[in-house]
């Protein structure tokens, strides 16, 4: 699908080997906004191309399975040349585990493919609102945890890790983050740093999950 000249509200990425499938989504994402825009990839190699290209990517809804490698690997590149972009896996398939281990590699969301079409639309639009979106087969209180709970013996953030820690709950970036506490950028990442290391996680849709689980919200749920 084409580009709009003008700038879209939104602009997604849409990697998957099917072009049906890929089509298909073009369609479901115009529920987001009949101006979305849409780009598509094949592979993966297609993707990191197309995500180089277009700095503005607000979103990418990646296959787990692709030809030129696995999801979770790309879920990785994504994050060390993207770490700001957030990414929603697409399986065919149901499986808790696969799904955990998604999230827990730093994913923003996870949704199957069987899912209906406003499930997809809910978690596109959670995912672009800062949030993570996690499947209800992992929100159940008997569900396993997405992240080990190693927690009690490491001290307690303090005032100032936790309202950036609210911040990145709330999908702000480190620019904006040291605007409303009036702090450098260095400081934001050196809380970012040290928010990171509390909770033994390597990216910052992690540590959202993380503190999700562990009952903290954002500034904006207050």
């Amino acid at each position: 699908m084409a580009c709009i000249d003008h700038q879209p509200p939104v602009k997604i990425l849409v990697v998957d080997d099917h072009v049906l499938v890929r089509e298909g989504l073009c369609q479901v994402l115009k529920g987001i906004d009949e101006s979305v825009c849409v780009l598509q990839a094949g592979t993966c190699a297609q993707a990191f191309a197309a995500a180089q290209s277009h700095a503005d990517l607000d979103l990418v809804l990646l296959d787990y399975h692709l030809p030129d490698m696995n999801g979770l690997d790309a879920l990785g590149i994504f994050g060390q040349r993207h770490p700001e972009l957030p990414i929603i896996m697409l399986s065919g398939s149901v499986n808790a585990s696969v799904m955990r281990q998604v999230v827990r590699s730093g994913a923003a969301g996870f949704v199957t493919k069987s899912s209906l079409s406003e499930e997809l639309l809910r978690a596109i639009r959670q995912v672009l609102d800062g949030g993570v979106y996690v499947p209800q087969e992992l929100d159940h209180p008997n569900a396993p945890g997405l992240l080990p709970d190693e927690f009690s013996d490491k001290p307690a953030l303090t005032q100032r890790q936790e309202l950036v820690l609210r911040g990145l709950i709330d999908g702000r970036s480190n620019r904006e983050i040291s605007e409303s506490l009036n702090i450098s950028d260095e400081t934001v990442k050196t809380h970012v740093t040290a928010i990171l290391r509390h909770f033994s996680v390597q990216n910052r849709t992690q540590a959202v999950v993380a503190a999700a689980r562990r009952g903290y919200r954002g500034s904006s749920n207050l």
